[in-house]
C-alpha cells in the first residue's frame, strides 16, 4: 500500500507557537509521522530550536542568537527556546526533520555529533540547501539527507552522487507528476512543502509525492485517509522506489 508522510512544520504552529517542546508534543499528538524543527547554535555553541537568525519575531527581543549564551538564551525567552537535546527527547519515538538554516560546516558537525551521541540517528533526517547538505554527508556518511531543491531544473548528477539524497524536498508549487515519476525512475522520494489548504494537499498526493510538509497536521492527515494512504511503518520506513540513499 501506498504510504505519505506527514511532516509537521516546527510542529503544530497554528495552535501552539513553532520550535518549541509543546509544539513538537502537539504536532505528534495529531497524526504527524515526523516534525520538521530549524536548528541553529548559541554563542557558545549550544544547538537549539530557532528559524530566524534574531528574537525578535517569536520572543520580543531585537538580538541575534549568535550573540547570546544558552544561559542568556533561557533567561531572554523564559525557557521557551528547547535545546536540540530536550527536542529529541521529547519527540520520543518520533522522527525529527533537522533544517539547518545557514549552518557553517563547523555547526553541521556540532549538530549530527550530538545526533549521534543522543543516539538519535535512526530517528532523524537532514534537510537544506547543496551546501549545507554536502557538510552533512561529510560528517555522517550514513546519515539520511532531504535535498532542498527549489527549481525544476535538476540537480547535477555530480551534486546528487555526493550528497546521496533519501528525498529531493520541493516546494509544493514545483511539484507534479512528471517530476515525482521522472524522481522515483531515478530511486529518490519526493516530498513537498509547505502544504497547508486540502486542495493543494490533494494536488500533492495526485502528484505523487511521498510526504508533505504542513502546519496543519490534522488536515493532511484526514486528506491521507480519505485517498486510502497509510502512514509510513515506525522508524521511518517509506514505501516508494527506494528505501536507502542512491
Amino acid at each position: 500500500m501506498r504510504t505519505l508522510t506527514a511532516v509537521g512544520h516546527r510542529g503544530d504552529p497554528y495552535r501552539v507557537r513553532e520550535n518549541t517542546l509543546p509544539s513538537i508534543r502537539s504536532a505528534f499528538a495529531r497524526g504527524a509521522d515526523a516534525v520538521e524543527v530549524d536548528v541553529r547554535l548559541t554563542r557558545d555553541g549550544v544547538p537549539v530550536l530557532l528559524h530566524d537568525a534574531t528574537l525578535r519575531r517569536l520572543w520580543g527581543h531585537d538580538v541575534r542568537l549568535d550573540a547570546v549564551t544558552a544561559p542568556q538564551l533561557a533567561e531572554l525567552a523564559g525557557g521557551g527556546v528547547p535545546t536540540l537535546r530536550a527536542a529529541l527527547a521529547a519527540a520520543g519515538a518520533g522522527r525529527l526533520m533537522i533544517d539547518l538554516p545557514g549552518a557553517s560546516p563547523e555547526a553541521v558537525r556540532t549538530v549530527v555529533d550530538l545526533v549521534r551521541a543522543c543516539g538519535a540517528r535512526d530517528r532523524t533526517y537532514y534537510c537544506a540547501g547543496p551546501g549545507t547538505m554536502l557538510a552533512v554527508r561529510a560528517a555522517d556518511p550514513g546519515a539520511e539527507i532531504a535535498l532542498t531543491w527549489t527549481t525544476l531544473s535538476p540537480p547535477r548528477r555530480v551534486l546528487v552522487d555526493a550528497v546521496r539524497p533519501r528525498w529531493l524536498n520541493y516546494r509544493f508549487g514545483l511539484v507534479s507528476r512528471e517530476l515525482t515519476d521522472a524522481l522515483h525512475r531515478d530511486g529518490l522520494l519526493v516530498s513537498a512543502w509547505t502544504a497547508d489548504t486540502r486542495r493543494t494537499m490533494r494536488g500533492l498526493v495526485a502528484a505523487g509525492v511521498d510526504a508533505i510538509t504542513t502546519n496543519r497536521v490534522d488536515a493532511l492527515t484526514a486528506v491521507r485517509a480519505g485517498h486510502g494512504l497509510s502512514a509510513p511503518a515506525p522508524g521511518g520506513g517509506t514505501a516508494g522506489p527506494s528505501a536507502t540513499a542512491r
